[in-house]
């Protein structure tokens, strides 16, 4: 594996580890959030687990990056220039959006669950629309790095 390559590799392994970090601390806080919930309201299980595991996704979108730059954008690297830093730099912006996306998707989600109770579950639908404004920016980050990787003939 040439230095290019391995910057590439690495540019997705961290689009990867940003949204495992991220789900790891955004599944925590709103699964943190159901077990308090739970010990007072057993009956809004189903709709603890609903809002706890949305941060899950942004795992997801950085394996498909990841899966991207082994499958579609290494074999086109060129042997010269700054492809592989460029797909490094891609990685990083893609890792970051996925990690505060699920982390503080977690965090809304963990509020909507601490509310179940008080609301008999009537504020599951809400809680979820608005984790679903924090989740659109680890689609942005997935629709970017495939914009990026496109304008750079990597796709």
């Amino acid at each position: 594996m040439t230095t290019i390559q391995a910057l590439a590799t690495f540019g997705g392994a961290m689009a990867l580890a940003g949204g495992l970090g991220g789900s790891a601390i955004g599944i925590a806080n709103a699964a943190s959030s159901g077990v308090a919930t739970l010990s007072g309201d057993s009956g809004q299980l189903r709709n603890v687990i609903v809002l706890a595991s949305l941060p899950m996704t942004q795992t997801f979108y950085g394996l498909i990056i990841l899966i991207i730059i082994m499958t579609v954008s290494l074999p086109k690297l060129p042997d010269t220039g700054g492809a592989g830093m460029a797909i490094l730099g891609i990685g990083i912006m893609t890792g970051f959006a996925q990690f505060f996306s699920a982390a503080f998707q977690g965090a809304v989600c963990a509020s909507g669950i601490a509310l179940l109770p008080k609301t008999r579950g009537a504020i599951l639908t809400s809680s979820m629309m608005l984790a679903v404004f924090v989740e659109l920016i680890g689609v942005l980050g997935l629709v970017f790095t495939i914009m990026a990787l496109s304008l750079l003939n990597l796709m």
